[in-house]
């Protein structure tokens, strides 16, 4: 009796060593863990609109004899005049020890292991975002309670982004880190988008629940982290990746062979066509703080991201209420609408690793996207709120331009640099590279919503934003310089550092 062929799921199934199979499982871990932390992050910009809002649309709610005050429906202390500045507070209590303990973060990443590391910073911030929630049922008033609550869960949030981008790093190689890392890091969007409509279901009724819910999900996320995340893949007996030789074709982070980047031929040992470290090697020492900053790039990325986070995270903060306010929409319909400025940030990510990918032009592509997204901010503010469709193609437009830099400046970049032939293939600078890279990148993000909230005009604040994006790409004009030149087959030299 002939036996019949294999099934095409069996056989599709089989395509996949076991190499590859963890591969992506540490590739979905290591997604849904930073979806998590996104997702945590959102709901206070959803909750703005509910905290401070036009009270003589809320009828049915609160005590009658209150309803001669405009203010009666707010959440003190949110109903004074000075709201937005209360607002910013919030804003900047999170951002600030986000930025000033990111930089300590990669240093700590380096030396504890992940998996642990990872578990204790999204339960502490699932506590955290949680008691934020639990001042809608105790009823606090206490601008303090919620300005310490944020700054407690601004450091522990800190643990996430160095980590996943190391895990990813030991995993994948270089040849085509720009496309996997530019989907990998639709995390952030995703994050972005589920926060907002979790949070906008129980915004108009409990507000609490839009805190409670999803620290609850970050909390379980860290139980699922200890349970099954693996660092790297030598100890699950998998080969290191086979790296390409991907600075070779990018001037801007340095030249080299494979070899040279990733590997010290008295190091290794060949396995069946497989490079694998020697029994005999000895593990890398972490890299200081200071060898990391003089890695070829890291200065001008670095900065280049300080600028370009400083839009994204005003976005972040302020979109719904800006929507709410200039659309005179509720607040779950701005939440909700906002998420398109998201979903064009996942499409701008994607697009920026592929065309990183394909021409070797980090700070090209980046340049590219900015230098556009500046007039498309400009139309955005004036021709944005005309109409239910300008509005949606506005915002999808914006969102790939202003967060595809950003996307691709945190992941791709970020891994090159921390895997640059002068560390002599000593991976253990992903993290601390990582960690200056965002760092730089957070003071921006905690700036941008800071004078957001103190801008009273929301055209001052757009053209707040049109200028860091001018800036960010004055910064990457000595590096866009160069990859034209090494396009043009002219030599470049890599000046000011010493290998390590």
């Amino acid at each position: 009796m002939a036996r019949s062929a294999l099934p095409p799921g069996i056989r599709c199934i089989q395509a996949f060593s076991r190499d590859n199979w963890y591969r992506g499982f540490t590739l979905v871990l290591t997604f849904l863990f930073y979806t998590s932390y996104h997702l945590s992050r959102k709901p206070i910009s959803i909750v703005k609109s509910e905290f401070h809002k036009n009270c003589s649309g809320a009828a049915g709610r609160g005590n009658s004899s209150h309803r001669d005050n405009d203010t009666w429906c707010d959440w003190a202390p949110f109903d004074k005049p000075n709201y937005k500045m209360l607002f910013g507070a919030l804003d900047n209590s999170f951002l600030i020890t986000y930025a000033i303990g990111m930089f300590f973060s990669g240093i700590f990443g380096e030396r504890l292991p992940l998996r642990y590391y990872l578990t204790a910073g999204m339960l502490l911030s699932g506590l955290f975002t949680a008691l934020f929630g639990f001042g809608f049922y105790w009823n606090i008033h206490s601008i303090w309670y919620y300005v310490i609550i944020q700054i407690a869960n601004g450091l522990v949030q800190t643990t996430g982004w160095p980590a996943v981008v190391a895990c990813v790093g030991n995993w994948f190689g270089k040849g085509k880190r720009g496309f996997i890392m530019g989907i990998w890091n639709s995390h952030t969007s995703v994050g972005n988008i589920l926060g907002s409509l979790i949070a906008g279901s129980f915004v108009s009724f409990a507000w609490g629940l839009s805190f409670i819910v999803p620290g609850v999900i970050i909390a379980v996320m860290g139980i699922v982290c200890f349970f099954f995340l693996v660092e790297y893949p030598e100890d699950v007996d998998c080969s290191p990746p086979k790296h390409h030789d991907q600075l070779e074709h990018n001037p801007s982070l340095g030249h080299g062979s494979t070899e040279e980047i990733f590997t010290n031929p008295s190091d290794i040992a060949v396995n069946g066509g497989n490079i694998i470290p020697s029994a005999h090697t000895e593990q890398p020492s972490a890299v200081s703080f200071f060898r990391a900053l003089k890695i070829p790039g890291v200065v001008e990325f670095s900065l280049c991201l300080l600028f370009a986070k400083l839009v994204s995270y005003t976005f972040l903060f302020w979109l719904p209420l800006y929507i709410s306010s200039v659309a005179h929409l509720n607040p779950k319909t701005a939440g909700d609408l906002s998420t398109l400025f998201d979903v064009g940030g996942i499409l701008g990510g994607i697009l920026a690793g592929i065309i990183s990918d394909y021409t070797g032009g980090r700070a090209t592509t980046c340049w590219i996207m900015l230098i556009m997204a500046a007039p498309m901010l400009f139309l955005y503010n004036y021709i944005g709120k005309n109409g239910f469709a300008t509005v949606i193609g506005m915002l999808i437009f914006c969102g790939a331009l202003v967060n595809g830099p950003y996307a691709l400046i945190t992941t791709a970049v970020a891994a090159d640099l921390g895997t640059h032939k002068c560390l002599k293939g000593n991976a253990k600078a992903l993290s601390t590279v990582t960690a200056i890279i965002d760092g730089t990148g957070s003071v921006g993000a905690a700036l941008g919503p800071l004078l957001a909230g103190l801008i009273t005009d929301w055209n001052n604040v757009f053209y707040m934003l049109i200028t860091s994006d001018i800036l960010a790409c004055l910064l990457l004009s000595r590096l866009v310089y160069k990859e034209i030149r090494g396009w043009c087959g002219y030599p470049t030299r890599q000046r000011g550092y010493k290998e390590f």
